[in-house]
């Protein structure tokens, strides 16, 4: 099975949350449909890509990292490479990464979906039609910042940074 088989099956049995939530899953499986390279970086109309939220053993805390081309904080999460094998893989392979930890645990099904304007490596405007799942570290894992981040650090659920205001959905259906 393709990347891009995997997340036509990963969407098709996700049961999204909100009216709005199955509106995307349907654009998604759309843009999947139509396009062979829907997964990889290289299509200029915009690419799947993976997040992941990462909560803390307790499910008390989300590691954020102070993404550096944005200048935001985060969730963690990236572009699907070649050897991803599903786009749950993608998540874990990019929370891993970014977060310096091991002994995450993924949650298969997609807790959110987010379609968004960007200008990333391709250094021409594209979408990023993003997979989002819950992740979660073992109890007392402490994250080492990548060269991916300008930051990385817990957040408390009911404190995330200022500006971040957009994640509230997200991190709440991730703990739900």
């Amino acid at each position: 099975m393709t990347l891009r088989e995997d997340a036509l099956s990963t969407l098709a049995r996700w049961r999204p949350p909100s009216a709005g939530q199955e509106s995307l899953r349907q654009a998604f499986t759309g843009f999947l449909l139509a396009r062979e390279d829907s997964c990889a970086r290289s299509c200029e109309a915009g690419h799947l890509t993976a997040s992941a939220v990462l909560l803390d053993a307790d499910g008390e805390r989300v590691l954020l990292t102070l993404h550096p081309r944005v200048g935001r904080w985060l969730q963690l999460g990236g572009h699907c490479e070649p050897e991803d094998a599903t786009l749950a893989g993608a998540a874990l392979r990019e929370a891993r990464e970014e977060s310096g930890m091991d002994g995450l645990v993924i949650d298969q099904e997609p807790v959110h979906l987010d379609v968004h304007p960007v200008t990333c490596s391709l250094g021409k405007p594209t979408r990023h039609f993003d997979v989002r799942f819950t992740v979660r570290a073992p109890r007392g894992a402490e994250p080492v910042r990548s060269d991916e981040s300008d930051d990385l650090r817990w957040w408390p659920l009911g404190g995330l940074p200022s500006g971040s205001e957009d994640l509230g959905e997200l991190v709440a259906l991730a703990t739900s």
